[in-house]
């Protein structure tokens, strides 16, 4: 298993644990038990600057064919996340998540980002989707933008090129007739290639605007979120955007820089119409 965070682990293992399959195996937990085995095969390989894969065809909730390359239009990030509709656990916790993280990340879905929801059960329908979207898209307050965030269902070969080129490593338990995965979300470039992976079940707003803002690569955001960036980096040990001390004093510089030139540009032009006066 790849240097995942142990939370990722914590929370594969739990959704595991709600099928019977696990809690039966976990009574007498071993290296070769099938719950470990399955475990093991679950997991993501991070797969920075991947492009992932334009030509990906699925279906939307309205019926209709779309590829990526459609819904990836190389204006604006994307946050991509793979589930499947009919998660009794895991899944709801990363959407509910992503939802409140970016309710709060002051990033404007449409304007600042798009969303992308990819089901990795092939047996799913649109209606299925639907029901998902409709529930998220009013608990973010954007109730008619499907467009901005939809939620898509596919075969199983056009999943799989997705997945595979994201690293997100699944497999289907046969004795539960569920899906074991990792909880995370993949941020991408307005191009399609991924740019960083969020972990867990709770996405801090600040990581997530942070990510998209680095995934944007200062095609989204403000002039002033151009400077907080230069405050946080990325720390691929905990997973989370930290203080960045030598980013906070060069920001610090450069705003001290602007005032100052402010200031003299001022001074200058006042001196220069007196001279004109006399």
């Amino acid at each position: 298993m790849s240097g995942r965070p142990l939370r990722s682990t914590l929370f594969t293992l739990a959704a595991l644990a709600a099928t019977s399959a696990f809690a039966n195996a976990a009574r007498e937990f071993s290296p070769e038990s099938p719950a470990n085995q399955l475990v093991k095969e679950v997991d993501i390989v991070e797969s920075l600057n991947e492009q992932v894969p334009l030509d990906a065809e699925f279906t939307g909730t309205d019926g209709k064919k779309v590829t990526l390359k459609q819904l990836i239009r190389g204006d604006k990030p994307v946050v991509l996340t793979l589930v499947y509709y009919k998660c009794p656990m895991l899944c709801p916790l990363v959407l509910g998540a992503l939802t409140k993280s970016a309710r709060n990340s002051g990033m404007a879905l449409g304007e600042d980002y798009r969303a992308i929801t990819i089901s990795i059960d092939p047996r799913e329908t649109p209606a299925d989707a639907s029901e998902r979207q409709r529930g998220h898209l009013q608990a973010l307050g954007t109730p008619g933008q499907e467009a901005d965030w939809p939620f898509l269902v596919g075969d199983e070969t056009n999943i799989h090129k997705v997945a595979d080129a994201v690293g997100f490593k699944y497999r289907f338990d046969q004795a539960s007739q569920q899906y074991a995965h990792a909880a995370a979300i993949v941020v991408l470039t307005p191009e399609g290639r991924v740019s960083r992976y969020l972990y867990g079940v709770e996405f801090p707003p600040r990581d997530l605007k942070l990510a998209l803002l680095e995934a944007a690569g200062g095609r989204v955001g403000t002039s002033f979120d151009r400077i907080i960036m230069q405050c946080f980096k990325y720390d691929p040990n905990t997973r989370r955007y930290e203080f960045y001390i030598f980013g906070f004093i060069r920001a610090g510089a450069l705003l001290v820089f602007g005032a100052l030139a402010a200031t003299l540009a001022v001074f200058w032009r006042r001196e220069y119409k007196r001279g004109s006066i006399k």
